[in-house]
């Protein structure tokens, strides 16, 4: 879920028992409406995957399911054990993202999901996930969208108006505490424009390939996300390495 520097690692450590409960109650969060599309979105393996800050393993999972040999891994030891102990992934390791722990040119896909927002120094991860990932390899980018960031609906029904009440161009770090059908879950990370993320691929050497504003499943889709049909909630990147000299 993070990078494993200072506050964030703190935070995520001690929350992990909050999300391991969070993210495996089916249905709860909005990974549930969406999980299909991103599985058609990262693609079918074979090949080495990894996933840099697993949390509770529920997309190392996923990538599983895609025909990948994944590896998992997180700075948290407590999410480390929980993905170990649903057999999310063929290999783990517990460390940051920005220091994974793997020869050059290990794996054909690599995976972050929704762990950049959580990263202090992204620029930093993504030059140690093009390290890692073969020049012929993928990455796939998962992150709440930037412009669902600075805003919110005002009301629940189908045709409520999204106030922005935040400034979007600036890099902002943000703490929210939600409660929502009687589970409690912290969220902690930074919000930034879209420009600061396509910066930092180019500067570790990728190009973004695709782009997805994904709408979440209507056969799966709770009433309390329905306005996320009108609006994009998550951005989905696919990079892949520039070709080396």
């Amino acid at each position: 879920m993070m990078d494993g520097k200072g506050k964030d690692r703190a935070h995520w450590t001690r929350i992990a028992g909050d999300w391991i409960k969070w993210a495996r109650t089916p249905g709860h969060d909005a990974f549930w409406a969406y999980r299909d599309q991103l599985a058609g979105f990262i693609g079918n393996g074979p090949g080495e995957a990894l996933e840099v800050g697993c949390g509770e393993g529920r997309v190392s999972r996923l990538l599983t399911e895609c025909g990948f040999r994944v590896t998992a891994t997180d700075p948290v030891e407590a999410f480390i054990k929980a993905a170990k102990d649903a057999t999310s992934a063929n290999g783990y390791a517990v460390c940051g993202a920005d220091t994974l722990p793997f020869p050059d040119d290990s794996f054909d896909q690599v995976t972050a999901y929704n762990v950049l927002m959580d990263v202090e120094d992204v620029p930093a991860t993504l030059s140690e996930v093009g390290r890692v990932l073969k020049s012929d390899g993928a990455l796939t980018i998962s992150i709440v969208h930037p412009f669902a960031d600075i805003g919110s609906f005002r009301g629940a029904g189908p045709n409520a108006p999204f106030v922005i009440t935040e400034p979007y161009l600036e890099r902002t770090h943000f703490e929210e505490t939600m409660v929502q059908d009687g589970l409690e879950m912290s969220f902690f990370g930074w919000s930034q424009p879209l420009q600061n993320y396509a910066a930092a691929l180019e500067q570790a050497g990728f190009a973004i390939t695709s782009i997805k504003e994904p709408v979440p499943d209507p056969k799966s889709t709770p009433e309390r996300l329905k306005n996320w049909q009108r609006l994009p909630l998550f951005l989905w990147l696919k990079a892949r390495p520039f070709p080396r000299k």
